[in-house]
C-alpha cells in the first residue's frame, strides 16, 4: 500500500483545486509522510480516536502538533525546501491535515491506524526529511541510503577499492575514511534527535513585533470569515464578520448593503490583524448574497475558501448548495452536517486552550476576550450551573485575567428563542452571573468583571435549526467600556429598549435594571402595565418604594396579602 501516492491522488486535488503548482504538490507529499509518522504514535492518535473530525477542521492540525514551535518548524522548513511562501505553507498543511486523516482512516479499515501506519512505514519513511526528527516519533527517520549526501563536506558515496601495486597505501587509508564517515553519521544522528532542530546553515528566525512595553510573537493568521442568517421574510437576521483590515470590512459591507439595504448596518465586525486581510469569496459576494437572501431561515458561514450552509427547509438546502457552487466555482460549498454536540464542545475547549497558550506575556485584552469566548459552556436546560468540563479552562482564565494588567471584561449571556423573551433574558443574566461568580471564587477581582444578559436579542445564527440554536446559546467575553452598560440592552417584557445597569440593585431609585425588581415598571406577556412591587408578577399594590402607580408607598407591605 503506497500511502503517499494515494494521498497525492485524493487529498492534493481537494487542497490545491485548479492550482497545479508542482512546488505545492511536492510540499504536500512531504507533509503527508510527516503527518503519517505522527499519527503512527499511539498516544497522539489516541487523542482523536473517538472524535468526529470534520474534513474542514483546519484547527485539527494545531491539535496534532500542540507545540507551536513544532508547527512553525514544519511550515518554515517545508516552505524553504519547496520555495513556497511561509503563510501559504501553513495554510496548505492546515487544510490537508483533516482530509489526510480521513483518507488514512479509510485505508486502515478495521486495523488500528497506528498499527496500519507502522506496518506500512516502508512506503512513506523515505519521504520524511531528517529535520523532522524532532516532530515525529523516535525511529521514524530512515537511515541515509548509500550515496546520499549527509553534509556539504562529507560524502557517503560507495567506496571503490582499487588495489595498489604495493597494497599498503589503500589498506592504511580505509580505516581513516571509515572513521570520517562514522563521525559524520553520528553528527547527523545527534542533530536529528534535537528537540527543535534548525535547517543546516540556516539561522533560526522568530518573527517578533517589539513595542515599548512588550514583545509579541507573531501568531498564525486566521482566515477572514462572514457569518449570516436570514429570517422568516428573507430579512437579515444575524451577521458577524472577522476581517484583517478596514478595507476588507468596507468591501464586505458594500456587498451586504447592496443585498440587504439598511439591514446590513446590524452586521458586527471584529477588525484585527490576527485575521486575514483578504477573503477569497469577496469578489463573488454580489452573486452569493442574493442567492442566500432568497432562502428564509437559513445560515451561511464563509471562511477561507469554504462556504457552509444550512436551512430550516431541508427541501431547498440541496438547491441552495448547487446554486452557490455555480455562483462561486472557486469555493467549496457544502451543507452543514447534523449537530455533534459533544464534538462541538470538545473542539471548543481544545480551541480555547490553544488560544490561551498562544497569548504570551502581557496579552492584548481583546485577544484574551477572544480566547475565552471560544469555549462552549453547555449549561443544562433551564439551569445556570457551570459544567465540570469547563472548570479547568475557567481556572486558567482566572489566572490569565489576574495576570493581565488593566483588563476589564464584560461577560455576556445569550440564549436561543425557544422560551419567552422575559424568561430568556433572566436566564441569560443568571448564566453570565454564574461565570462571574466562578471566576471571582478563583481569585479574580470582582471589579474587573461586569455581566449582561441579552436573552435571545443578539443571535449569531438562525433559530430555525438545531445547529443554529446551539450556536446562539453561548457566553461571550468582551473588553468592557462604559457604553456597554447601556448599549444593546433589552428590558424584560416586550423588548423595548431601556438603559440598563448590571448591578441589579433593587434599592436604588433608577429604573435601570436588566431584570424586574422592586423599583421597575414593566409589561406583562400581553403588553399590559403591571405594578412593580415585591412580587412583580402579581397585581397587588404593595410596593415598598414609590413608583408611578403609587407616589407614596404601597398600602400592603406584605406581598402575600
Amino acid at each position: 500500500m503506497d500511502i503517499i501516492s494515494h494521498l497525492t491522488r485524493t487529498v492534493t486535488p481537494a487542497v490545491l483545486g485548479d492550482d497545479n503548482n508542482p512546488a505545492k504538490r511536492n510540499l504536500l507529499e512531504q507533509f503527508y509522510a510527516i503527518f503519517a509518522a505522527r499519527l503512527a504514535d499511539k498516544d497522539t492518535y489516541g487523542r482523536f480516536a473517538n472524535e468526529n473530525i470534520a474534513q474542514d477542521d483546519q484547527g485539527f492540525y494545531d491539535r496534532v502538533w500542540t507545540d507551536g514551535s513544532h508547527r512553525d518548524q514544519i511550515s518554515r522548513e517545508l516552505a524553504a525546501k519547496h520555495n513556497v511562501d511561509a503563510t501559504a505553507s501553513r495554510g496548505l498543511v492546515a487544510m490537508a491535515a483533516p482530509l489526510a486523516f480521513h483518507e488514512i482512516k479509510s485505508l486502515a479499515g478495521s486495523t488500528p491506524v497506528p498499527q496500519f501506519l507502522n506496518d506500512n512505514l516502508s512506503t512513506y519513511q523515505h519521504h520524511i526529511p531528517a529535520w523532522a526528527a524532532g516532530v515525529v516519533p523516535a525511529g521514524m527517520i530512515a537511515n541515509a541510503p548509500a550515496g546520499e549526501r549527509i553534509s556539504n563536506t562529507t560524502s557517503t558515496a560507495p567506496l571503490v577499492h582499487e588495489e595498489e601495486k604495493s597494497g599498503s597505501f589503500m589498506k592504511a587509508l580505509l580505516p581513516i575514511i571509515g572513521l570520517i564517515i562514522l563521525g559524520a553519521l553520528a553528527w547527523a544522528l545527534l542533530r536529528g534527535c534535537q528537540e527543535d532542530p534548525a535547517p543546516v546553515a540556516t539561522p533560526v528566525a522568530t518573527e517578533e513585533v517589539v513595542t515599548d512595553e512588550q514583545t509579541v510573537v507573531a501568531a498564525d493568521i486566521e482566515p477572514a470569515s462572514l457569518t449570516l442568517a436570514t429570517g422568516e421574510a428573507n430579512t437579515l437576521y444575524a451577521c458577524r464578520m472577522n476581517v484583517g483590515d478596514e478595507a476588507l470590512q468596507t468591501n464586505v459591507m458594500n456587498a451586504l448593503s447592496n443585498a440587504f439595504g439598511a439591514e446590513a448596518d446590524k452586521c458586527r465586525a471584529d477588525v484585527d490583524d490576527s485575521f486575514a486581510a483578504d477573503m477569497p469569496a469577496a469578489a463573488q459576494l454580489s452573486s452569493i448574497l442574493p442567492i442566500f437572501q432568497s432562502v428564509p431561515d437559513a445560515n451561511m458561514v464563509i471562511k477561507g475558501d469554504e462556504i457552509i450552509v444550512n436551512a430550516a427547509d431541508a427541501g431547498v438546502l440541496d438547491q441552495l448548495v448547487n446554486d452557490l457552487q455555480a455562483a462561486a466555482p472557486g469555493m467549496t460549498v457544502s451543507a452543514e452536517g447534523p449537530l455533534d454536540l459533544q464534538g462541538e464542545i470538545d473542539e471548543s475547549l481544545v480551541a480555547t486552550d490553544a488560544a490561551m497558550n498562544n497569548l504570551g506575556e502581557n496579552p492584548d485584552p481583546r485577544d484574551v476576550a477572544r480566547a475565552l469566548s471560544l469555549q462552549v459552556i453547555n449549561f443544562e436546560l433551564d439551569k445556570a450551573i457551570i459544567p465540570d468540563a469547563n472548570k479547568p479552562y475557567l481556572d486558567r482564565a482566572a489566572q490569565l485575567i489576574e495576570e493581565t494588567p488593566d483588563v476589564e471584561l464584560m461577560i455576556i449571556g445569550h440564549t436561543d428563542k425557544l422560551a419567552s423573551n422575559p424568561y430568556n433574558m433572566e436566564l441569560s443574566q443568571e448564566r453570565a452571573n454564574a461565570v462571574k461568580e466562578y471566576l471571582v471564587s478563583k481569585g479574580v477581582d470582582a471589579s474587573k468583571l461586569m455581566t449582561k444578559g441579552m436573552g435571545e436579542t443578539d443571535p449569531i445564527a438562525t433559530n430555525a435549526t438545531e445547529q443554529g440554536r446551539f450556536r446562539n446559546r453561548r457566553i461571550e467575553f468582551s473588553v468592557y467600556d462604559e457604553s456597554m452598560a447601556t448599549d444593546n440592552a433589552v428590558a424584560v417584557g416586550d423588548g423595548q429598549n431601556l438603559n440598563t445597569d448590571p448591578d441589579l440593585n433593587p434599592l436604588d431609585a433608577n429604573n435601570d435594571d436588566v431584570t424586574v425588581d422592586g423599583d421597575d415598571r414593566t409589561l406583562d406577556a400581553d403588553g399590559n402595565m403591571i405594578d412593580p412591587d415585591l412580587n412583580p408578577l402579581d397585581n397587588n399594590n404593595d410596593d415598598v418604594l414609590p413608583d408611578g402607580d403609587d407616589p407614596s408607598q404601597g398600602i400592603d407591605l406584605d406581598p402575600t396579602n
